[in-house]
């Protein structure tokens, strides 16, 4: 739908039928009416006094009612409104701080068959997860000896989601600072709106670096009422197999599940234990059921201008004034020496 911004400018389009013509004198030839877009021309000697019959052609008058009728047009901004869309809105900011140490490349979950990585599963499984929160702000936080922000909260789960697969093994370090991945989610959190804040950490170990304790991170996030969510991956038992035969191992000895556990309380979270994918996959699920996506919407049309093209218009049809004006009487001279 066509429309225009600042319709009442239309009115401008009479504003030259309005304007009476200055009173002749019996000295001076009869003037022409004066349109006010063309005063300009006037000083520069290309109005209609003292250029004789060609400046009261039909083709020149035409000419001046489009580059003002399109003048006009133009400084009323028309623009194209389109349909009526609808974006859901939630007051939810969701932050994922996932953990990239090397443990996190124990082979021992099972994807589509394949015996595959943990942080093979969380990218998958996350993924999944972060597709379905449409109209939530979702934020990404990677950590290992150190945690780094590697998507700030946004609604562009596109980008979250890319950035995530993109994550490999040690790019954040060696060791695992639980403590201060939950500090640097609750100084991004604490600046939005106090609605519904929530982390949820996932980890495959304990915390091994970092200057802040991760009991003493998670009562700076109750604080700032942000509710953690904390997943402990891994297998229970694995076995492995060696020149002297095969043995079962635990390969999440490693994993501290009483801290988890004690965090999630201490916000008024959970604490979930994915043993392998089809857990991690039910834990997020029960999430999204924890923290339903808001049903509220916002609605906006898009539009777009238009107003350049009859600004384009009028300059060029001024232009073709000027330059009939200047030529028109070169045209006379020649023809006159030609019929001679």
């Amino acid at each position: 739908m066509l429309e225009f911004e600042w319709p009442w400018l239309l009115l401008l389009l009479v504003a030259p039928f309005l304007i009476k013509p200055r009173n002749a004198t019996i000295s001076e030839p009869s003037k022409a009416l004066r349109i006010p877009f063309f005063n300009q021309l006037e000083a520069a000697g290309l109005t209609s006094e003292g250029s004789g019959s060609q400046s009261k052609s039909k083709l020149l008058q035409a000419l001046k009612i489009i580059a003002w009728v399109s003048l006009v047009v133009a400084v009323s901004r028309p623009q194209y409104v389109g349909e009526l869309i609808e974006v859901p809105l939630s007051g939810r900011d969701l932050m994922l701080a996932v953990d990239i140490s090397p443990s996190m490349k124990e082979e021992d979950m099972i994807l589509n068959g394949y015996q595959v990585t943990r942080l093979e599963t969380v990218k998958s499984v996350v993924s999944d997860f972060v597709e379905q929160r449409k109209g939530d702000r979702v934020g990404l936080i990677l950590f290992g000896s150190q945690p780094y922000i590697q998507s700030p909260l946004s609604f562009d789960t596109v980008t979250v989601n890319t950035l995530l697969q993109e994550a490999f093994l040690g790019m954040a370090g060696r060791a695992t600072a639980i403590g201060d991945a939950i500090t640097l989610a609750v100084k991004r959190l604490r600046e939005r709106p106090q609605n519904s804040r929530v982390l949820i950490l996932l980890t495959d170990g304990a915390n091994t670096a970092g200057e802040i304790q991760p009991e003493k991170a998670a009562q700076l996030a109750a604080k700032e009422n942000i509710k953690i969510y904390t997943i402990g991956i891994g297998a229970e038992q694995m076995v492995k197999r060696g020149f002297l035969g095969s043995r079962t191992v635990n390969p999440s000895r490693d994993l501290d599940e009483g801290a988890l556990q004690e965090i999630a309380n201490t916000t008024g979270g959970q604490f979930f234990r994915a043993r392998n994918t089809g857990e991690l996959e039910l834990i997020y699920e029960g999430i999204n059921r924890l923290e339903p996506i808001e049903q509220e919407v916002r609605s906006y049309r898009p539009t777009r201008s238009y107003f350049h093209w009859p600004l384009a218009l009028s300059f060029c049809t001024l232009l073709a004034i000027i330059l009939t004006r200047l030529i028109a009487p070169k045209l006379q001279t020649l023809t006159r020496k030609l019929e001679g």
